[in-house]
């Protein structure tokens, strides 16, 4: 495969979710995505690859705030609310899988995560976790 058939392929997986169909929506209240435009997707300038699409639980929150990210808190210098329970949010991908074997990662809507979290946790693993909500 060339060089360019690959990054085009690249392309089109971001804007795939992990199940094969196109990319949903995670959320624009509040505004997230690595390119804050509501879309986990990610492009190699994300080191932290904001690719699942979480709906926010007190526990990650506290989980994350004590791992040195504290998402509660709101930030206006960055426009940033904070985040409460219930608000879906684009987690990077390892954070996640740590959040995970720790036991604290929150449900993940599958139909809003890039197909590239896969590259870092299973898609078994994604669907045993699935948000089983209203979206």
């Amino acid at each position: 495969m060339s060089s360019e058939s690959s990054a085009q392929n690249a392309d089109q997986n971001s804007d795939l979710n992990v199940l094969g169909s196109p990319l949903e929506l995670c959320s624009c209240e509040p505004m997230t995505g690595w390119f804050r435009d509501g879309f986990c997707r990610s492009d190699v300038a994300d080191l932290g690859q904001h690719s699942v699409c979480c709906v926010m639980t007190e526990s990650f929150l506290s989980y994350s705030k004590a791992q040195g990210n504290d998402l509660s808190t709101p930030v206006p210098a960055f426009s940033f609310p904070g985040l409460r329970p219930g608000d879906h949010w684009c987690v990077c991908a390892p954070r996640w899988k740590q959040a995970h074997d720790d036991g604290m990662a929150p449900p993940v809507r599958l139909e809003a995560t890039a197909f590239s979290a896969t590259d870092v946790i299973p898609l078994e693993l994604l669907k045993a976790c699935a948000y089983q909500g209203m979206t």
